[in-house]
Parts: C-alpha cells; structure tokens; sequence
C-alpha cells in the first residue's frame, strides 16, 4: 500500500519584502485610468475638495470600486490596496473614505452616474478600436441584434438597524434594490436602492433605473441601435411599458419583452387554444426543447390599454420534480408561462421570441455575481451612504465586464468574477527594481501567468482618452 506523502515542512513569518498580494488587482486601477473613470470621478467630486488637500476623492471613489471588484467587503478592506504602496500608490485611510461617503448626496449621486457614463464611452470606443466591438447577446443559438437590457429586484438581507431597512415581501428585513444589466457584456447599468417594502411592480421605479440606463448607454448606441427592455411580469404595469414605446418618440429604438400575470382571462385563452396552434419551443442552443411549447394568444386576451402591436405569448412544459405550480398548472399537468411583446412578427418567430424572452432569467446570475461586487452587504446606517456604495459597486461590476470584454480571451473572457479573482486578480508577486523600471514579476509557476501578462500588456495598447 502506497502511503499519502507529507507536505514539505514550512517556517513561517512574518518579515517578507518585496512580496505582495492581489497583484491582478492592478490591472483594475489601470482600467479605471486608462477607461477615464478616475479622472471623470475627479472632476465630479471636486467639490468635495475645496482647499485642494488631501487625497482626491475621485482617487478615493476609482480605490472603492477596484476594491470592491477585487471582492472586498467592507471600506476597512482597502487596507489590502493601502498597504501595497509600491503597487497601488497612496490610498486614503478608512476615516477618510468615511467622510467622502458621508457626504455625497443626491446631486452628487448623478455626477458619479454621469462620470461612470463617460468612462463607459471611452471603454466602447476602445473596444471598437482593438476588438470587434460589443458583443451580441445570444438566445435560441442565434444573436440578438442590438442591446438587451434586463431589469429585475432583489432582496438584501439586514441584520441590524439601517436607515430605510424595512421588513420585506418574504418575511425577512433589509432593502429591495431595482437593477438593470446590460446582457450583452454583463456590465451593472443602472439601480436603485429602495426600502425593503418597496413593491416589486412599481412602475416608478422601473421608468426611472430604465432612464437611467439609457442614460448609461454612449449616444452612438443610444440612438439607431434597436435596445429590448427585459423585465419579469413585475415590468408588465401598463405604464412602464407605455414608456417604452413613447421613448421612440425621443429617437430611442426600445423594445419590450415582459413577463405577465396568468389571470382568468389568460387562463381561458389558455384552455380555448387548439392543439394544432402550438409548436415545439427552442432550447438556448437553437435545437428544439423536449416537453415543451409554445402559442401565439394575440387577439384572444384583451390587451386593452397597452401598446399598439402588443403581442402576448404562452409557453406550456411539463413540469420537473419539486416545481412549484398553480392550481391551473395542476388541473393543466403542465406549466404555464406567460409574456408581452412589441416585437413585430416579421422580425422572428413566436419561437424565437420567447427563448429570447427565457434568457432574461440570466439576470440572476449577474445580481448573484452582484451581491459578491459590493452590494450584498451595506457598510452604513445611513441611506446616502448606502445609495453611494451600490453606485460605486456598479462600476466595480463595470470594471470586471471591461476586463473581460478587451483584455480577456477564451474561457476567461466569459468568466465570473470568482473565477477571475481565484486565476487572475489574487495573484501574488514580486516587486524588484532594476534598469530605473520597478517590475512585478508573477511566479513562473502560476497556470494563469500567460493570460494576465497578455492582459497587461493588452491594456498599455489600449488607445487612450484625450485629455
């Protein structure tokens, strides 16, 4: 019988020099400045610096969002940059990045949008330049044209007093933040912190994380590029959807694709269909989805009140064990999913349309991803506070997707981000000098070593901003 070998045997202290940690968290401070997102935060928080002394908040602001990419928690974990000089440079002390939170406000909070918003142009521009641009979102194996947003709550659980925590819908405490993605590239577009009885189908606040989404996307995309607005059926409020439509009157191509509420109407619609109307449905790879089918109901639901050309889509599957069905379901054996469109009928089938409409779902991923960038936990009792950290987690997400999208290829490219912090951002180094250059010098031995060399030097290629 072969015996385990032992580990070699270790002495461990604490005297290194010259070493240093999360070195891959560099190549994130040098996108927030090569994107222009540091200086924009510069210049947006100016004001919050009047004598000119001290470190500058938009420095601060660029350090909290490389931090939280990185997977830091709390403001006491920019230590980890702090205490790295030599790699990061000067970072502020935790007492200080306190009280530049403490006091951004509202108008504050839209400059920091409006900062993130131009660094996000630059960072498509330089994707245009160097790599084909921005990627399309893809549903039923075939590509989406255009840009997908998707729209969708969450609940962030409190386990202490905040300002505005409040018990929710589930039976729990704490917030109920409304976000936006962008599908194509992952990247955190818009959202709102909101109290935790905040309701899921307000119209409100879906009008406004929308607008301030479209106020994300840079003006060439903006205009004359089709946008598809994805919601689940707590996006279906007549209202928000009748702001879809009226935003092509500002020369906005938006589009909607939302889920809605199976009522009695829907229910006998349900029932009236023969079976000769539905069709087998599509899987995400374009082949077709066993068990599964999908009918065309315009015209058979009154869809009184809502957009012309609104379409209304029914999808039937057998349900898998453990699924949670209605009463209808039950008396069905199947169960049912339905969801509005605007999308005319010569531009795809009923078949495509809904597959399309099912890949809204990977909005969970990117808010669970989310809740490991920053806004799974709050640092502060005061709302503002709050409010501040989820904008600045959103461009922590932002950085992780310009990561991915011009510095990245192959399996990483379309990497988490704990699968980009366990290979690429929590590296160890080596700093040495030598030829009046300071180098960071990666183990020889690291399986990653390759790809984020390439990255470093893909990033000192990038065309940079004027000035």
């Amino acid at each position: 019988m072969q015996g385990i070998g032992s580990r070699p045997r270790l002495h461990v202290s604490a005297d290194g020099a010259g070493v240093v940690g999360h070195a891959g968290a560099r190549l994130l401070a040098d996108l927030a400045d090569v994107t222009g997102l540091t200086s924009a935060y510069s210049t947006a928080l100016r004001p919050l610096r009047p004598r000119g002394t001290g470190h500058d908040p938009g420095r601060i602001a660029a350090d909290l969002a490389v931090m939280v990419a990185d997977g830091g928690e709390t403001i006491t974990d920019l230590a980890l940059l702090r205490d790295q000089r030599e790699v990061f440079g000067p970072v502020a002390s935790t007492p200080t990045t306190w009280r530049l939170l403490a006091a951004v406000d509202e108008r504050v909070l839209d400059r920091l949008r409006s900062a993130r918003a131009q660094a996000r142009e630059v960072a498509w521009l330089q994707a245009s330049e160097t790599r084909s641009g921005i990627p399309a979102a893809k549903a039923g194996g075939r590509e989406v044209p255009g840009l997908v947003l998707d729209i969708d709550a969450t609940l962030i659980t409190c386990h202490s007093e905040k300002d505005q925590a409040a018990p929710t819908y589930k039976g729990g405490f704490g917030f109920h933040p409304l976000l936006c993605f962008l599908a194509n590239t992952g990247e955190g577009m818009s959202g709102r912190l909101r109290p935790g009885n905040a309701g899921a189908n307000t119209s409100a606040d879906h009008i406004a994380v929308l607008d301030d989404a479209l106020a994300q996307i840079p003006d060439a995309h903006r205009h004359g590029t089709d946008i598809l607005v994805r919601t689940d059926s707590a996006g279906s409020a007549k209202s928000f959807l009748t702001h879809v439509r009226d935003l092509r009157t500002r020369g906005i191509r938006t589009f909607f694709s939302a889920g809605y509420a199976i009522t009695e109407p829907v229910r006998r619609a349900i029932r009236a269909l023969p079976e000769q109307v539905w069709h087998p449905a599509l899987d995400q790879n374009g082949t077709l989805r066993e068990s599964a089918e999908i009918a065309e109901m315009t015209g058979m639901v009154d869809l009184a009140d809502y957009p012309d050309g609104t379409r209304i889509i029914v999808r039937r599957e057998r349900p898998h064990p453990g699924a949670q069905l209605s009463l209808f379901d039950q008396d069905e054996g199947m169960r049912h999913q339905v969801f509005l469109t605007d999308t005319p009928f010569t531009s795809g089938s009923a078949q495509f349309l809904e597959v399309r409409h099912r890949q809204h779902a990977a909005v969970e991923d990117h808010i669970r991803c989310g809740k490991t960038t920053g806004f799974g936990r709050f640092p502060s009792r005061r709302f503002p506070v709050n409010a501040a950290w989820l904008e600045l987690s959103l461009a922590a997400i932002d950085l992780l997707a310009w990561t991915r999208v011009l510095l990245l290829d192959g399996e990483l490219a379309a990497a988490e981000p704990k699968k980009l912090r366990y290979r690429i951002l929590h590296v160890a180094a080596r700093i040495t000098r030598g030829g009046r250059r300071l180098r960071l010098r990666i183990s020889a031995t690291w399986p990653w070593r390759h790809e984020l060399v390439a990255a470093f030097h893909r990033l000192a290629a990038l065309p940079r901003p004027a000035s």
